[in-house]
């Protein structure tokens, strides 16, 4: 399955609460009927005042041809749809987003864990967008990554499902990888990897500790952006 996660930053003079109310309203009925999209997932912040971003928009296609077509490569941030619907959505994203400061990456999902058979509706995420460390080739990374860290991560305490995202075109994406992690108690979440106030983390035992110690192992931590947020499921057709 291919994503496009849209890191959504609303636009100057615009408030958390005004965004988020276009967003829902206005925009939300226009992009899930997008042209190819067969699951459209927002996330929405849990301490917007300390959110690095407003919140993630997350679309599914079967093919990265459709989601090209809809959404645009990695290597163009703008884009010009041709179809009716993904053309509207695109005339729209300019009355609530500054554009031009909002990140983005298309990949494909692996699940490496689920204990909750995709039902992702209302749990807690962290999505970790991450940046390899310098000297690191992307393969090295991703072979790390992979190999090494992945069954850490997976079995820290409170994880009910846990995603890697690949990029599909690594020379132009905007990140390294994606790793998303879901808990039912947001406590559980603060406690393995940190509130949205703290870039940096510091978990007192068992597996979080130990991923994330590793973390410094092939991560360039400061310029890896994150996001702790709520799971609104909009559409589901796959």
């Amino acid at each position: 399955m291919y994503k496009h996660i849209a890191l959504l930053v609303r636009q100057e003079g615009m408030s958390h609460a005004e965004f988020v109310d276009h967003w829902q309203n206005n925009h939300t009925p226009i992009a899930k009927d997008i042209e190819g999209v067969v699951r459209y997932q927002q996330v929405l912040p849990t301490e917007p005042e300390h959110a690095e971003f407003d919140g993630l928009a997350e679309l599914y296609f079967e093919t990265l041809e459709d989601l090209h077509e809809a959404l645009g490569s990695p290597g163009s941030r703008d884009y010009d749809p041709t179809k009716e619907i993904a053309a509207k959505a695109r005339e729209d994203v300019d009355n609530f987003l500054a554009l031009e400061e909002r990140p983005r990456f298309i990949g494909e999902e692996i699940v490496q864990k689920d204990d909750v058979e995709s039902d992702t509706d209302h749990l807690y995420k962290h999505s970790a967008f991450l940046v390899r460390q310098e000297g690191m080739t992307h393969e090295e990374f991703v072979d790390y990554w992979q190999t090494n860290h992945t069954p850490i991560a997976r079995e820290i305490d409170g994880v009910v499902k846990y995603n890697t995202v690949l990029p599909t075109d690594s020379e132009n994406a905007e990140f390294d990888g994606v790793a998303e992690l879901y808990f039912e108690d947001l406590s559980k979440l603060y406690a393995a990897l940190g509130s949205e106030g703290s870039r940096d983390y510091d978990p007192a035992k068992g597996k979080a500790k130990e991923a994330r110690e590793d973390v410094d192992n092939f991560l360039a931590l400061k310029e890896r952006p994150r996001f702790i947020g709520q799971e609104r499921l909009v559409k589901d057709e796959r």
